[in-house]
């Protein structure tokens, strides 16, 4: 059985592209620099680019992932919220920001008015959030 998630283990890696995509694009272009520094030409310059751009198309596109994660995460807490919070609240579910509402997903039910209302009056980040949740409402879909 998996171990329950918490603040301490919520993060996640996805091994293809922290320990192998990214590591080999980013060692790839460093030797490129190192054989146009050995071995000037136009050739090899252009090769260091296209090892950098490489490099650059794998962390853009784990950027795209996470940005459509985020936006879904964002409308999937503004229905949750839009359900459970007190009518003071629902009239103030536009005044969160993305980073907030990626906070608050792991909130649980019963906490979530008053994870809202610190994040809303103290302006806290999504790290500030998750720090003060009671009660984890695991996320297992992550990207």
């Amino acid at each position: 059985m998996p171990k329950p998630q918490t603040y301490a283990n919520h993060r996640r890696f996805d091994p293809l592209v922290h320990f192998a995509l990214v590591p080999f694009f980013l060692a790839s272009a460093l030797a490129l620099v190192a054989y146009l520094i050995k071995h000037p030409s136009l050739h090899n310059a252009w090769l260091v680019l296209a090892g950098f751009a490489v490099l650059l198309l794998t962390l853009t596109v784990r950027g795209y992932a996470l940005r459509v994660q985020d936006r879904l995460i964002r409308l999937e807490e503004r229905l949750r919220m839009e359900r459970l919070l007190p009518e003071d609240l629902k009239a103030r579910i536009p005044e969160l920001t993305v980073r907030q509402c990626v906070g608050l997903r792991f909130a649980s039910d019963g906490e979530l008015a008053d994870r809202v209302r610190e994040a809303l009056a103290e302006g806290l980040n999504d790290e500030g959030i998750k720090k003060r949740i009671q009660v984890w409402r695991p996320d297992t879909f992550r990207v």
